[in-house]
Order: structure tokens, then sequence, then C-alpha cells
């Protein structure tokens, strides 16, 4: 997946399908993009909303067939696992309550699954969901975004080869300030469902970017979360669900790390940053300016190491589109798990395996983030106590 072989037209692209991301919808229009990037699929089908007709309507803007934009999403799974024809994946964008139903629906049929996260609104789902995927065939794909992005697939080489030697701290931060006031009172849709626990389940800062932040130092690190400690807060009065959350975390082997995941930061947009040290060295990357990656080795100079230049290895070289010094980011990165999926989804259909260096968040990734949000809000509720994940 360098940068000649990126773009391109494909012989047989995957017939994809669309559950939720109709008009107005924000993520669903990414995921579309993503998807199209490197030609690898093409929309053909879809239940953009739960109101039939705002559906149809979307499906008419995105040029989608009138007979294959459906009123329901259990429907369009019966009908399209009929057709000949018939979608072989499925992107569900949908308000987390709905991802679990949703992708029951197309799995019992065999059809891939390409989930936003987090993966369920809450554990019980989440397990329930992962019991309905392992008696499928299909492939689930979670798309945690930054887990595309090159120079986190440079980090996560090098802590892979002991660059950093044994991994002792692993400090992670997403802050935004896009939710500092009552926003949801407004009427606004991604205020709205985000900070009503109905739909997006216990954990508010917590579940939309905390499991971004607690999937990347693990996607990094390698580590598995042991236990963790957590203060969640609701700053914004009358707000049901957290905005800010402060987590002390214990990993198997003794590593230790902090997250710290807020909506209420004035002056921070998506400020994603992560920093692991180890016993040889230490590494800091921020998604802000996410072409850079510093390295220290120990008792020497601090290091850049970018995204195409000198020190950066294969698995960022896989992950690149563009020439040197072009930034890259946020798309792409959806995109490059939207091209992991397909290389599996064409491995499997041919009857083999993927090649090894084909990486994508799944849904025991899923599952350990539904896991840390409820622990965490478990956590709090005890003032703080060390919790451990219910996986």
């Amino acid at each position: 997946m360098a940068i000649e072989g990126k773009s391109g037209g494909h012989a047989g692209r995957i017939r994809l399908g669309m559950v939720g991301g109709g008009r107005d919808a924000f993520i669903g229009a990414v995921h579309r993009i993503a998807a199209r990037l490197d030609d690898h699929y093409e929309l053909v089908a879809g239940c953009f909303s739960s109101t039939p007709e705002k559906s149809k309507a979307s499906g008419a803007d995105l040029g989608v067939a009138d007979d294959r934009v459906y009123a329901s999403f259990a429907g369009m799974a019966k009908r399209e696992a009929r057709l000949k024809e018939g979608i072989e994946a499925v992107a569900i964008v949908t308000p987390n309550h709905m991802h679990a139903p949703v992708a029951r629906e197309f799995l019992k049929r065999g059809i891939h699954v390409i989930c936003d996260k987090p993966l369920t609104a809450t554990l019980s789902e989440a397990k329930r969901l992962a019991a309905a995927a392992e008696r499928s065939d299909a492939l689930f794909v979670l798309t945690h975004n930054y887990t595309g992005y090159p120079m986190v697939r440079q980090a996560r080489e090098m802590l892979a080869s002991g660059a950093l030697g044994d991994i002792r701290l692993v400090q992670v931060e997403y802050a935004q300030d896009w939710l500092t006031e009552a926003l949801e009172e407004t009427g606004q849709k991604q205020a709205g469902w985000r900070t009503d626990p109905e739909r997006s389940g216990a954990g508010g800062s917590t579940g939309d970017i905390g499991t971004h932040a607690f999937n990347l130092a693990s996607f990094v690190s390698g580590l598995t979360l042991e236990s963790l400690a957590a203060d969640l807060q609701s700053f914004v009065p009358g707000r049901r669900v957290d905005d800010n959350a402060h987590v002390m975390l214990r990993f198997q082997g003794g590593a230790r790390g902090m997250l710290w995941c807020s909506q209420v930061a004035p002056g921070n947009e998506n400020a994603l940053r992560l920093r692991v040290y180890g016993t040889e060295g230490g590494l800091d990357w921020a998604q802000e300016d996410p072409n850079y990656l510093w390295f220290t080795p120990l008792g020497e100079p601090k290091r850049l190491i970018t995204r195409n230049g000198a020190g950066a290895g294969e698995a960022a070289a896989r992950m690149s589109r563009v020439p040197p010094g072009h930034p890259e980011g946020y798309l792409e990165g959806f995109a490059n798990i939207y091209a992991e999926a397909a290389a599996a989804i064409r491995a499997q259909k041919a009857g083999a395996s993927a090649d090894p260096a084909v990486t994508f968040p799944t849904l025991k990734d899923g599952l350990a983030g539904v896991a840390f949000v409820d622990a965490c809000v478990r956590s709090s509720a005890k003032n703080g106590a060390w919790t451990q994940l219910r996986l």
C-alpha cells in the first residue's frame, strides 16, 4: 500500500452498503470518502436514516438506485443477502446504541461489517455482539482511524522491535472544547446524541474520544490494560454523561499510564497526543501534527522522524500516499482502514490468508474499548477505586 499502489482502479470493486450516514450526518460522509479514496469499494445500497423518507432522499443524493435504498436495516440485510449482486460489506455509521443490532443482522448473513467506534453503547451488548461474530464467517472491522496514520504505524513498529527497551510509562490524552457549553440544548444533532446516555452509552467523553485514546495507547504499545482508577466529571450543569476524565492505568507486566480526555478544554480542537517511555528511550506523537514522530534514545539528542524521511520504515510507507512534506492524516487514516479491510475481504474471498502486514482494529479491540468505558464509570462511582476490566 505504498504511494504507487494506493490509487487507481480495481477490477471488481467490493459492493458496499451503508446503515446511517444520511443527510446532516457527519461521519457517514467521512466513511464514504474513505471507502472511495483507493477505489476499492462501490456504494450500491443503504438504509441511510431511521426515517424512510430521509433515507430515500439521502440515497438519491448519493446516486444509489431507488430499489437499493431501504426503510429498515433489517429489510436491507435480508434482501441484499438474497441478491446475486448484493452487498459484500456494510458500513455502520449510526449512533452507538444501534451498532450491535445492525451488525448482528448482517453478520448472521455472512456480510462483512465495517463499524464506527465505539463498538456498542454497553458492555453487555458488546459481549453479545462478540458471540454473534464468532458464529459468522464474516470479517468485523472497527474504524479506529488513528491506527491508520503512517507515524502511528511507525511508532508501533519501533516499540515492537524493542527500540524503547522495556516499556515503563504510557501517557495519552485527547482534548477538545466543543462541548464547553450546553450545545445539546440548542438542538445540535451531534451534541444531542453524544450526550444522551440512551444513545451514546454511559460514557460521554470517555466513550466518544477516550476510547480513541485508549485504543491508540494499546495499539502502539502492545500492552494489555489490567486495571484503572478513574475520576469522571460532568462539568456542564445538567449534562448526563461525563465531559472530562482523568484515568490512571495499570498494564500487565508492570507498566503504568495516565489517560486524560476532555470535551470542555477551551483552545483544543482534536488534541490527541501519545507519549511512551521505556528503559532505552521515548516516543512522542501528536495527531494535529501527524507527519512527525519524536524519538529520544536514552542519553542522546531528540530525533525527528518524518513520514517519508530518514528513519521511517516500511510500516509507515505502507500507509502513505502523497509526497514528503504534504499533510496526510484524518481522511487518509480512515481510508487506510478501509484499504486494509479490502485486502482482508479479497483474501477471504479467494480462500487465502491476507498479507501478514495487513492490520486493522477488530471486534476484540472494540470489546476492550467498551470494557474500558464500563470500568471508568464503575471506578468513578466508587470515588476512583482501582477497578479491573470485565472482559
